[in-house]
């Protein structure tokens, strides 16, 4: 049973200065959630029972938004606010065990994914790339999920994709693949071509960010020299798995967007707070104001 995931948030959030030169940019909140919880929710619906972060000295603030407060509950239950208290207690569930490991310097997201070698083992496991969230529709199978079967099913490592306008493959890492799968299945991969020009893609399904992988990626990521960046590239190591094993691309059924850049913060931001239990109506009846207003 797959129930590992690795989060790569070491990264320094130099796109979202001056906002993360003292809070990292996965706490930076979408509506009312910094996205680092959103990512955790994802993963521990599917099914994952242990997370492994990736992360940096100067981010302790990720592992205590996972941690006990005593302090803030023991306030809240004095004040009687015993609905915020349960919000901050129901964080992540009591069977969930969040683990932090450091990554000593930037080598790269392969060298990351190594860093928690010690602590995944010999089991499969799951990357998810913070800065991606992963939107799905309520009646819909969840995406990470349905990658987690897959593999446990087959075998083969899954990579999830998903389709982008042709004439931004050059923005993209593209699956090279047998075939073109259905939203919600699988097939063979052929390799990965870092942004092609889109005269030369061999397709228009683009990395996402979620990953389900075999141990055996451990030694080829310690086998891997550093390619673009100096840095160790997890892409460079999946080619290398293809080699030996099969790699399927999972086309996905939900919307991502990226909170890596400002615009798909933004983007994010507005479709979550639309979507919002308590504040979405209101929040909408706003946004159509200021598009009035706009207009």
């Amino acid at each position: 049973m797959l129930t590992k995931a690795v989060l790569p948030v070491a990264g320094l959030g130099t796109r979202f200065l001056p906002a993360s030169k003292a809070i990292p940019k996965e706490m930076l909140t979408v509506v009312d959630k910094p996205v680092i919880q959103y990512v955790v929710e994802e993963a521990v619906a599917a099914g994952i029972r242990e997370i492994v972060l990736v992360t940096h000295n100067a981010k302790r603030a990720i592992e205590d938004h996972f941690d006990v407060n005593y302090e803030l509950e023991s306030e809240l239950e004095r004040r009687g606010k015993i609905e915020l208290l349960n919000t901050v207690r129901q964080i992540i569930p009591d069977d969930v065990r969040v683990i932090a490991v450091r990554q000593g310097q930037a080598l790269g997201l392969g060298h990351a994914v190594l860093c928690a070698r010690e602590v995944i083992g010999e089991s499969p496991f799951a990357v998810l790339l913070p800065d991606v969230l992963v939107d799905q529709a309520a009646d819909t199978a969840q995406d990470l999920r349905c990658m987690l079967e897959r593999y446990e099913s087959t075998g083969h490592a899954q990579i999830m994709v998903e389709a982008v306008p042709d004439q931004n493959v050059d923005q993209y890492g593209i699956a090279d693949l047998k075939d073109s799968p259905e939203p919600g299945q699988s097939c063979p991969m052929v390799g990965l071509v870092e942004k092609p020009s889109p005269d030369q893609a061999p397709s228009n399904l683009s990395v996402v960010g979620r990953y389900i992988l075999p141990p055996e990626i451990f030694e080829l990521l310690a086998q891997t020299k550093p390619g673009a960046g100096n840095e160790i590239q997890l892409t460079d190591a999946l080619d290398a798995l293809l080699r030996t094993h099969t790699l399927e691309a999972y086309r996905m059924q939900g919307v991502t967007y990226d909170c890596g850049n400002k615009l798909g913060y933004l983007q994010a931001t507005l479709n979550y707070a639309v979507k919002h239990p308590m504040m979405g109506k209101a929040f909408e009846a706003l946004l159509r104001q200021q598009v009035e207003a706009l207009s």
